[in-house]
């Protein structure tokens, strides 16, 4: 059986992908890792990471630009702008039987594939806590309830869309496309005041054609946390812990990864392990090195053009 991990990236985001990849392979080293591309310009993310850690392209591309088109009209664009940011949804229909999936602003702690092994037991599983903290925001508008879409208990399996599980053959084509067409038809239902995209519609497709899942913060009452804006987590030695129980990832979901962000430094870590982390003159130089190249020529020009007289 075939198990392993996809993320979607571009390479606006290599830093961060480099980053997750780092932390990935330092607890694995043998995982499959694909990589489905957010858009066309993923070129130097996919080589670096090929280079780095081994990760592969999703070997269906031609499926996913399909995929996306579906999507691009089947929603309005005032109601989903980016259907790009639906890519992920093709993890059901590639090449790994059993999946997990992580964007690429999350840093894990462990061996992170290990937790496929609850696949054994359910057909989707993720491991946050957006159903206490943020109740059905971000995901959910009130009509929900108001219409009877969803009983209190299946409200209770909301969940952040940037860290889950699932296995190929859940949800099949089909269904899949009937269900985003029933999405689009029902803008209502969903919260986009914070600008999320993906997390409402797949909230509902799992609420709706997954009923044997799981998350794992409500299997057990001592589960870490697992969100950056949490500023409690004790670091030791690199790793990030709760209440003095090791955390499964840190996500900065809605938290720009950056100089002053939290754990910033943690993060650096991760993202230049095995290497050497620039220090400010090289950044300074590399930032000028457009511009003194272009000086550079234009003396060059300046001195020919003088001694030949033009």
């Amino acid at each position: 059986m075939s198990r392993g991990i996809y993320i979607v990236a571009n390479d606006k985001v290599i830093e961060s992908a480099i980053a997750l990849l780092n932390s990935i392979r330092l607890y694995n080293c043998q995982v499959p890792v694909f990589l489905i591309p957010f858009d066309d310009n993923y070129q130097q993310v996919a080589a670096a990471l090929s280079s780095l850690h081994g990760v592969q392209l999703f070997p269906n591309l031609e499926f996913v630009e399909q995929f996306t088109r579906e999507i691009g009209q089947t929603f309005d664009r005032n109601f989903l702008a980016l259907p790009n940011k639906m890519r992920k949804l093709a993890a059901w229909f590639g090449p790994l039987e059993e999946f997990l999936y992580i964007d690429t602003d999350i840093i894990v702690f462990e061996d992170i594939a290990a937790n496929l092994n609850k696949l054994s037991e359910v057909d989707f599983f993720c491991c946050d806590y957006h159903h206490l903290s943020e109740k059905l925001r971000n995901v959910f508008s009130p009509a929900v309830k108001e219409q009877n879409i969803f009983t209190d208990s299946q409200l209770q399996d909301v969940f952040n869309s940037g860290f889950w599980a699932s296995r190929k053959g859940t949800i099949t084509e089909s269904q899949m496309y009937k269900i985003l067409r029933e999405c689009s038809q029902h803008r209502e239902y969903f919260d986009f005041t914070q600008n999320v995209t993906d997390q409402p519609i797949l909230n509902y497709i799992i609420l709706k054609l997954i009923p044997k899942r799981c998350n794992f913060v409500k299997d057990s009452a001592t589960e870490p946390g697992s969100w950056a804006g949490s500023k409690h987590f004790q670091e030791i030695d690199y790793v990030l812990y709760d209440k003095g129980k090791r955390l499964k990832y840190i996500h900065w979901a809605g938290i720009p990864i950056k100089s002053g962000s939290p754990y910033w430094k943690l993060w650096k870590h991760y993202r230049y392990l095995n290497e050497e982390k620039p220090n400010l003159v090289q950044k300074i130089f590399r930032s000028l090195q457009g511009v003194l190249s272009a000086v550079i020529i234009c003396d060059i020009v300046g001195c020919v053009g003088r001694c030949y007289n033009i």
